[in-house]
């Protein structure tokens, strides 16, 4: 699933970053059952910087308590235990390598990246304001399975999380696998991070290709202009024809050709087929490029 990137990343010229980046992330977030928490802060929802900001400020006591937890379940080097005492030239250096690594590995990638995220996030908001939080839970099927008031997924440990009147975030992932994941301290706030529908996974167009080339060439006009206007935050087919008062040939047509571009993404939802603006259609609508008027001639 993921081999056309790690054929890119492999290919890269910044060989270095990667491996220094990757020997890291072996280390402390192995293939296994546990990996330390303060890893992945919430302050990530505000974007990579203050998520490295927030690991080289992770307390003593709790690098000492999850790195300890980590070496029940795998074998450390002994830089390891130095960052467990709080070395902050280490603390330093874990978020420098981190950075780095993310530089060359995973934001040169990131139009796919995020054109996955949207559509992700599309459906699953069309499924929560069609049919509520127990039809969000329903259709998270076969990641995990809503028996209420429990809701299970199949993991390698057996535990149990109760909210006790928490709110559980779910987070998408690009790169998580098999099955969702949960923050090991039942103290956090409850988060599940599922994999993406794999559907979604490298379904982005090159973006130096001829076809892609062309594609935007003939994007040009105010009929297609529209019709990328109007999928606004994810629409279907049949949506688009009614909003824009066409029909659902001619809306077919022009999102095939949208979607060559690299401006949309399309998935299957049931019956139905969900189109989502990826970043390059955000932005380019976001530029003032295109003008369109709400009909489609």
């Amino acid at each position: 699933m993921f081999e056309p990137w790690v054929r890119r990343v492999r290919g890269a010229e910044q060989g270095r970053e990667i491996k220094a980046g990757l020997q890291i992330l072996r280390t402390l977030s192995p293939l296994g059952p546990y990996f330390p928490d303060f890893l992945t802060p919430p302050e990530g929802a505000l974007g990579l910087k203050p998520a490295i900001d927030a690991i080289r400020a992770t307390p003593r006591s709790r690098l000492r308590r999850e790195l300890q937890l980590l070496s029940a379940s795998a074998p450390l080097p002994g830089w390891v235990h130095s960052l467990a005492a709080g070395d902050a030239e280490l603390l330093e250096n874990l978020g420098d390598a981190l950075a780095a690594y993310h530089r060359v590995a995973i934001e040169p990638h990131s139009d796919c990246i995020d054109a996955a995220m949207e559509l992700d996030r599309a459906h699953r908001s069309r499924v929560l304001l069609d049919s509520g939080v127990e039809g969000l839970l329903l259709s998270m099927r076969p990641l995990m399975r809503w028996r209420p008031p429990v809701l299970e997924v199949h993991y390698d440990i057996d535990r149990d999380l109760r909210l006790g009147g928490r709110g559980l975030l779910l987070v998408p992932s690009y790169f998580c696998r098999r099955v969702p994941m949960a923050l090991a301290d039942p103290g956090l706030r409850p988060t599940l991070v599922y994999p993406v529908n794999h559907d979604y996974v490298w379904k982005c167009p090159p973006a130096a290709s001829r076809s892609s080339d062309r594609a935007l060439a003939t994007l040009l006009g105010s009929t297609r202009a529209a019709v990328l206007m109007a999928v606004g935050n994810g629409a279907t087919t049949t949506e688009l024809a009614h909003r824009l008062g066409t029909s659902l040939s001619s809306v077919s047509r022009h999102t095939g050709v949208l979607r060559d571009a690299g401006l949309i993404s399309t998935c299957r939802e049931g019956v139905a087929v969900l189109h989502t603006k990826t970043p390059l259609g955000a932005a380019l609508l976001g530029s003032g490029a295109l003008t369109a008027s709400r009909s489609a001639g």
